[in-house]
């Protein structure tokens, strides 16, 4: 069973989150263009070197907790029975993120009204969420035994994204419904043909 992350890796994460802080504060004041690694910097009250130890690019800030919750969704994946039929699977490792993302809504709403102000930072969560595309993909490769021009995964990693989407820009705009119910209707509404994929019956 894993511990509770140590003094090292503790003193990581909040040094992180200070950075996030500063960095979505600013962005906010001034727009994202607009604000310098350096002046991140020194409201983090850390060096610019030390802010490249923690995030690659400046959009990086925003776009932080990607990797994370990329390791969840395919933590989970993984853990489900394999008699569960991949779509419910899939269902149930993005539930973790929706889930995630209601506890921290506040904090989603700032980074994502970043995000849709500055077009690198929503380039770069393109990127990103293609990469989670193919780490999905090969973990449904996986459990469908699949081979290399079986499509059936990519196709159910590719639906998952675009319900997390859709599912995500429609609680931030609207917030009239928890994300979790509106993630689920997504994939009970798309999930009518993709669950036949893989089946057991």
């Amino acid at each position: 069973m894993t511990g509770e992350p140590g003094l090292r890796e503790r003193k990581k994460q909040q040094t992180a989150h200070r950075i996030e802080e500063a960095a979505v504060e600013l962005f906010q004041e001034r727009g994202f263009d607009a604000t310098t690694v350096d002046e991140i910097a020194a409201k983090a009250e850390i060096s610019s070197r030390t802010f490249f130890h923690y995030f690659a690019t400046k959009e990086d800030v925003i776009l932080g907790d990607y990797a994370t919750r990329l390791t969840r969704v395919t933590e989970t994946l993984r853990q489900q029975s394999p008699q569960t039929p991949p779509w419910e699977a899939l269902g149930a490792a993005f539930a973790t993120v929706a889930i995630d993302y209601e506890a921290h809504q506040h904090q989603l709403r700032r980074r994502f009204g970043v995000m849709m102000t500055a077009g690198s930072v929503f380039a770069r969560s393109l990127q990103l969420q293609a990469g989670w595309e193919d780490a999905v993909t090969d973990v449904l490769s996986d459990r469908l035994d699949s081979g290399p021009n079986d499509i059936a995964p990519r196709l159910l990693a590719a639906s998952a994204l675009g319900a997390m989407r859709s599912s995500v820009r429609h609680w931030l705009q609207s917030g009239d419904r928890p994300l979790p119910e509106l993630m689920q209707d997504c994939f009970d509404q798309l999930g009518d043909g993709l669950s036949q994929i893989g089946s057991r019956d």
